[in-house]
Formats: structure tokens, sequence, C-alpha cells
């Protein structure tokens, strides 16, 4: 069975279990700030960045063995490239 999606937010959608499933095995050995859309990114990025026709099988396997260090690495380094600033501002409690 071929399954074909009109968009990439299909496919998201589609494999999310297994985005979510990679999620809650990282957040039980320690990696609890890590979400489904980090692990899709790491995914989409690097590993499948030069990847074709790859079924979902694929996609899945690779989601749920890819190595947490990996993507954990992956999202420190994108942390590194978002600019940080001091809030300035008085915080206002109503």
């Amino acid at each position: 069975m071929d399954l074909e999606f009109n968009s990439l937010k299909e496919l998201y959608e589609h494999i999310k279990p297994g985005l979510e499933a990679k999620v809650s095995e990282m957040h039980r050995v320690g990696y609890s700030y890590i979400k489904e859309e980090d692990v899709w990114n790491y995914l989409k990025e690097i590993k499948w960045k030069k990847a074709s026709d790859l079924s979902i099988h694929e996609m899945i396997n690779d989601i749920l063995n890819t190595d947490n260090v990996l993507i954990d690495s992956y999202i420190k380094n994108k942390m590194r490239d978002i600019e940080r600033i001091p809030i300035l501002e008085e915080v206002q409690n109503d």
C-alpha cells in the first residue's frame, strides 16, 4: 500500500505517533525539554536532507532509532543561533 501525502504537514501528522514515542523515551532518560518538533526538525534537516522516496517504515525506524545525544546536540546548536537579549521591561503583576 503506497501512501501519498499532499503536504509535509500531512506526513508529519501521519508519523506523529512515532515522534511522540521518541520524545517520551527521551523524557524518561532526562531530555525533558525535547519536543516532537525537535525530533522532526533534526531528522528533516540532518538525516533526511538528501534522502528521497523514504517509506513510512524507514522514517519511523529513523525516528525510533536515532541516538538521543545527536538530537540533543542538534537542539543545543540551534539554541546558539538564537539571539538572546535581556528583558529590560518591568513585569506587570495584575
